[in-house]
């Protein structure tokens, strides 16, 4: 990792870290809450680096905290933070690409996409899934978690950062209540249609 700094700069921010980290180990909230919106602004420059498009930026960076979320208390406080901290992003990294070299061996061009709803009782089911009136009984089925995250990131359109920020829930969190949230909504609407 390189800095724009001197080496007395990261040696006292990789300090720094170490005790928000050894707090957040012993439970402090707080503490685990601004080492990552510390390590947020660094770790999309370091991802932009070698990914260009904004979207997987943001998708590796949410897989590095994830990461990060999860293997939290197996950092050793005698250590130093940065190089662990370096490890999970170069690994996150690495399997990014493997993730993108594998789709694009799969992956096929097409001039002309064929229509995949030719059967008109499915063009039917379609265009009731579509109905406005559907989908919001569709969400005034989810639970009340679901429905707020649903309304926060689908229709409102916030980021997940925002819509955490909004609701005092975790990133991870609102990504699973979102994704449950979904399927649920597409399981009443098929028993709808």
């Amino acid at each position: 990792m390189s800095s724009s700094g001197n080496g007395e700069d990261w040696h006292a921010r990789d300090q720094r870290w170490c005790a928000l980290i050894r707090a957040a180990q012993d439970g402090d909230g707080a503490a685990y809450s601004l080492l990552l919106s510390e390590l947020l602004p660094i770790l999309r420059r370091a991802v932009h680096k070698k990914w260009r498009t904004p979207q997987d930026v943001e998708d590796i960076v949410q897989d590095i905290l994830l990461s990060l979320h999860a293997v939290r208390q197996t950092y050793d406080p005698r250590r130093p933070f940065t190089p662990w901290l370096w490890t999970i992003v170069s690994r996150r990294i690495a399997d990014a690409a493997r993730k993108m070299s594998t789709r694009s061996a799969n992956e096929t061009t097409v001039d002309v996409m064929p229509a995949t709803f030719a059967d008109y009782e499915t063009k039917m089911q379609e265009e009731a899934i579509n109905d406005q009136h559907t989908v919001r009984w569709a969400i005034s089925m989810l639970s009340e978690d679901q429905r707020e995250a649903i309304e926060l990131m689908k229709l409102k359109g916030l980021s997940l950062q925002e819509a955490s920020a909004a609701t005092g829930k975790s990133v991870a969190a609102l990504k699973v209540t979102v994704h449950r949230a979904v399927k649920a909504m597409r399981k009443n609407l098929i028993r709808k249609v």
